[in-house]
């Protein structure tokens, strides 16, 4: 399970010896952004598109796929819709989520062109002004 940040960061030092890597998102984002999730004076500022959180889940996802590692991930990212094209943009290939979203999350795969994702992901990873991030992921979901 990676679910701190150090794990995705030294995921491609013990990826080849595992059978799998799991993203837990919800502890990942968490731990990532030094936020209590269910503590309610901090958890408007637990955010899935910070830019930290983006880039320790692509790191996790190359090194899976550099050692020929399948690369799953848990938590309530993978179930929600909006951000099932930016997962499949930076590599992800198998969710794991409740089954109340699992046909909205399918729909989204069968209509998702790979290919027509690289640019923005790219353009994704590099911004740095919270609202241009939200617009783009937005972007990528009509």
């Amino acid at each position: 399970m990676i679910e701190v940040p150090a794990a995705a960061i030294a995921a491609d030092l013990f990826a080849s010896r595992l059978n799998f890597l799991s993203i837990g998102t919800n502890d990942l984002i968490q731990y990532t952004l030094a936020i209590d999730r269910v503590d309610d004076s901090v958890n408007y500022l637990y955010d899935p598109l910070h830019p930290s959180v983006l880039r320790l889940i692509k790191m996790t996802i190359d090194a899976g796929n550099r050692a020929g590692v399948p690369v799953a991930m848990c938590g309530e990212m993978a179930g929600e819709s909006k951000y099932t094209k930016l997962l499949l943009g930076l590599g992800l290939r198998n969710f794991s989520m409740e089954p109340d979203s699992l046909l909205a999350i399918k729909k989204v795969i069968r209509e998702t062109d790979l290919a027509s994702l690289t640019d923005s992901i790219h353009e994704i990873l590099t911004c740095s002004d919270p609202n241009e991030l939200r617009m783009l992921v937005e972007r990528l979901g009509e």
